[in-house]
């Protein structure tokens, strides 16, 4: 089982700015085949990108009223049938075990591994979900002249816990989680009205300005992902994350759960 990370510079491996300008089928087959393993912004551009949660059928139901009393921050797109880890209702050929470039393995709620293929997990109780990701829209943001620093950059875009909770399920429940992106002050209401056209992807920002009003105590070190500056005229814009079931997973305690690793998701063939 392949470890997140690890050198994978190979004569086969694919650079992030290759992935790029591949289909996303092409892309989807670069990670399965474990020559990428890195984050999947600005990749698959116009196709949706999703969050995992992976989890044994017992937790199902809770998990899925949780994502339906939360779904701005759990935008529920795809379920698979228990045991099948194949998820036809987004695309031919999309296989949870090998298709996402990073995976996060939790034991009794607690991180136990980050790895890049979970064939030798799964199980035939799991149940797949796949929750829309704010990666989807960016490159409609981008189409309008918004620069994306994180894209530019190479970079996984900054997460952060806030103080906003969540609408408990059973035993899930817990803080609201974010993604940041800078962006110029007159860009932000043109950027608010586009990203509300994708409801399925988090929809429009639920804040911008000052990060404290949202219990966010330091913009410069986000929980998940890479810090990026914050320039003069900027502002920072917050819309809601689907690693916020990360954390409610914390909470639930799962005898197994894994989830993708922030910033790396599945590239569905949906087309936006």
């Amino acid at each position: 089982m392949a470890i997140a990370g690890q050198d994978t510079t190979t004569a086969d491996a694919v650079s992030f700015e290759d992935m790029r300008v591949l289909t996303a089928v092409a892309a989807r087959q670069a990670i399965r085949d474990g020559r990428y393993d890195g984050q999947t912004a600005g990749i698959g551009l116009g196709h949706l990108q999703g969050n995992l949660v992976i989890l044994p059928v017992d937790y199902a139901l809770d998990f899925f009223r949780y994502c339906q009393r939360n779904s701005t921050a759990c935008p529920l797109v795809g379920v698979s049938d228990t045991g099948n880890p194949m998820l036809s209702t987004l695309g031919a050929d999309i296989d949870v075990r090998t298709d996402v470039p990073a995976y996060n393995v939790y034991h009794d709620g607690k991180f136990a591994a980050q790895v890049t293929d979970i064939g030798g997990l799964w199980r035939n109780d799991l149940v797949a979900f796949v929750l829309g990701c704010s990666f989807t829209f960016e490159d409609a943001l981008m189409a309008k002249g918004i620069p994306l620093r994180h894209i530019d950059q190479n970079r996984t875009v900054s997460m952060y816990r806030t103080g906003i909770d969540t609408v408990p399920a059973g035993p899930f429940s817990g803080g609201m989680v974010v993604s940041m992106r800078p962006l110029k002050a007159a860009d932000v209401i043109r950027a608010s009205e586009i990203t509300a056209r994708y409801p399925d992807a988090h929809g429009a920002p639920i804040h911008f300005g000052d990060p404290a009003a949202i219990g966010i105590a330091d913009i410069k070190q986000p929980d998940w992902g890479d810090p990026v500056d914050i320039l003069g005229d900027e502002v920072p814009v917050f819309w809601a994350c689907g690693v916020t079931p990360q954390v409610a997973v914390r909470t639930a305690r799962p005898s197994l759960c894994i989830t993708h690793a922030p910033g790396r998701m599945l590239i569905t063939d949906t087309r936006l």
